[in-house]
Order: structure tokens, then sequence, then C-alpha cells
């Protein structure tokens, strides 16, 4: 056989074996194992977002703990080692979730703070007369302050952040939520002169200090509120 009619005998087979037919069905499954390929990545980009949504449950389950432990504890008092053992992981686990401890806090101290701007924006909205708007949004302030919210009681805790180094970040988000307050003070109808920042502060104070000596079982936190408000109400 000359070498010209062998090359064309040899591509004339390597084309057969190709072929999916019953006597060569290498072909057939070499084009089976093509979907499984597929199959394979779609597997793999389903278990890639369920390790995603672990992670951030997981992240989520820290930082509630964490607002517990600092309501309970304080910031100084809390250590990254507390908060593992209470969520059952090492300690070296959770600086995966979190760089430091201050990032951690800045995370409760951020939520907690959008929590009360949500829960007091929410409430003001279905009142106009400006003494009911601030009287709602007090009412909302201290029963959020003294229920079972670990986030609003750190927030209210820590108006002191010079143990952190990443303190006008908290600043600015405190002052977030204090300008609702300053905005509803703004709109009251008050005698000529008075000094609407001392009201302001003096309120918020008032009702922040409520979280050391308050105790269940006399006034309810609405009415507290509601006391406070009348001591400084001039109509």
């Amino acid at each position: 056989m000359s070498l010209f009619l062998e090359r064309i005998w040899r591509r004339a087979h390597l084309k057969d074996e190709l072929m999916p037919t019953s006597r060569n069905p290498g072909r057939a499954r070499l084009r089976s194992t093509a979907k499984p390929r597929n199959m394979d990545k779609s597997s793999r980009n389903a278990a890639a977002e369920a390790t995603s949504q672990a992670a951030m449950t997981r992240r989520e389950e820290l930082i509630d703990e964490a607002a517990r432990l600092f309501s309970l504890n304080g910031y100084e008092r809390t250590s990254m080692r507390d908060i593992a053992a209470a969520t059952g992981i090492l300690a070296g686990s959770l600086y995966h979730h979190f760089e430091s401890k201050e990032e951690l806090f800045i995370a409760v101290y951020s939520l907690g703070v959008t929590r009360l701007l949500d829960a007091v924006i929410k409430a003001t909205a279905m009142h106009d007369d400006p003494w009911t708007r601030l009287e709602v949004a007090c009412v909302t302030h201290m029963q959020t302050l003294l229920g079972k919210d670990s986030y609003a009681a750190v927030v209210i805790s820590h108006l002191s952040f010079n143990i952190l180094p990443k303190q006008e970040q908290l600043v600015g988000l405190r002052d977030k939520y204090e300008s609702i307050f300053k905005k509803l003070i703004d709109d009251l109808p008050l005698p000529k002169g008075t000094d609407r920042r001392i009201f302001r502060l003096g309120l918020l104070g008032a009702m922040n200090w409520a979280i050391v000596w308050y105790r269940q079982g006399s006034d309810t936190p609405a009415q507290i509120a509601r006391k406070l408000l009348a001591l400084l109400r001039t109509d």
C-alpha cells in the first residue's frame, strides 16, 4: 500500500472510531459525558451559593450574639473569645467574619441605629400634629430601648466612643438618629427664645437614662415617655 493510500485508510478508520455507532460507542460515551460536566458546573454554583448563604446566616448569628453580650456587659468587658464561645465556634473562626472586635461592634451599632430610625420614622409618618409626632417618637424610642432589643440598648449604652479607633463613624450614626428628633422639635410651636437644642438634649438624655433605672412592674415605657415629655410641654 502506498503511503498516500495508507493515510486515507487511517483517516477513514479514525473517523469511524469517533462516530457514535453500535460498532464504536466511544464517541457516544464522550458526548454523554458532556452533560454531567455541565451539571457539575451547576452543582458547583449551587454549592457556592449555599456556602455564601450559610456564611451570611452565621454572620447574622454572630452579630446577634455580640449585641446581646455588648448590651449586658458593655464593650470593654466583652471579648471576641466570649462571643465565639457563646456561638459555639473557635475564636479564630470568628476572625474569619470580622477582623476585630471594633468591626463587630460597628456592625451591631449600625444595625441598632437602623432599627431605631426605621421604627421612629414609621411611627411618626401617620401623624401631622407636631406634639403628637414627637410624643409618638418618644414612645417608640422608649419601647425599643426598654424592650428586648439588645441592639437599641447597645446604641444608647455606648454614647461615648473614646474606647474605639473608629469613633467618628459611630458618632455619625448617632447624629443621624438624633437629627430626627431635631427636626421634630424644630417643628414644635415653642415660646420665642426657647433653646431647642437644650430641649432636645434634655429630652433624649432623660429617656436614655431610663435604661439604668427602669424596672418592669410600674410604669410602662410608653407611660414614662409621655410623662417625661409632659414636663417639657408649654401649651
